[in-house]
């Protein structure tokens, strides 16, 4: 099992790069889980034709008992993947990282990795502030590679290197590693130079480059992903080649 955590600062672009690989996946036969673990819950709804997904955080409050079933709390997108949104805490109380401990914690007693056996298992994680629940799919051994999802910005870059150090620091207990920077282009200045640069300096290789697109827009806004809209674009190349190497551990 292919296990994948997708990291990035809020707003880079996370959700895209994590359901179209979800959907890369799908599309060339594998058995895909994608896990959001964001309070805004919206990583899975372009696997979804634009609905959201009523998030775990949600139904626990909303019930006395804890869901007893996958299908209580998950529901099936584009290419079959299994989508499951973890959410967070009523705003203004709580701690939002608590809401993927939570989650992690229901879906080991519902023994979904067990039950549905997945190819490929995608965690979508908020990443301004690795600590917490937000650090469970690093350190808890959910994920074995970690996706770095970087533009050119100060910010963006920033967090990349928050989330790289934070990684390195459970390297020696034998949880996940970095296996790349994925270039989100967002068409700043000196762009490809400045996040080669932070990727060499950190001695990380840029797996994939995705162009600004106005067809992942155009799809997005449809509420499908781009692999769904026309996977012969050469925008959805990108994620099928990026999906293929990682699979065959070339990244």
């Amino acid at each position: 099992m292919l296990k994948i955590a997708v990291y990035g600062k809020g707003g880079i672009g996370k959700s895209t790069i994590s359901s179209n690989l979800s959907a890369a996946f799908a599309s060339q036969g594998r058995r895909v889980i994608q896990i959001g673990c964001d309070p805004k819950a919206d990583s899975t709804i372009n696997l979804l034709g634009g609905e959201p997904l009523t998030p775990v955080m949600n139904l626990m409050r909303e019930s006395d008992t804890d869901p007893e079933r996958i299908e209580d709390i998950a529901r099936e997108g584009f290419g079959g993947v299994l989508c499951i949104e973890t959410g967070g805490p009523t705003p203004g109380l709580g701690c939002a990282g608590r809401g993927i401990i939570a989650t992690f914690n229901l879906l080991e007693d519902l023994r979904l990795f067990e039950t549905w056996k997945p190819d490929v298992v995608i965690y979508d994680v908020l990443g301004d502030v690795v600590c917490g629940g937000f650090a469970a799919p690093i350190r808890e051994g959910y994920a074995e590679k970690v996706l770095i999802v970087t533009s050119g910005e100060k910010m963006a870059l920033y967090a990349a290197n928050n989330i790289n150090t934070a990684v390195k620091n459970f390297e020696d207990r034998g949880y996940a590693r970095v296996a790349g920077v994925v270039l989100n282009h967002r068409d700043v200045e000196r762009e490809e130079e400045k996040v080669r640069a932070f990727a060499e300096e950190h001695g990380l290789p840029v797996v994939a480059e995705i162009p600004r697109s106005a067809d992942i827009i155009r799809f997005e806004d449809e509420g499908k992903t781009v692999i769904e809209g026309d996977a012969s674009l050469p925008v959805s190349k990108r994620f099928l080649d990026l999906a293929e190497r990682l699979w065959n551990d070339e990244v």
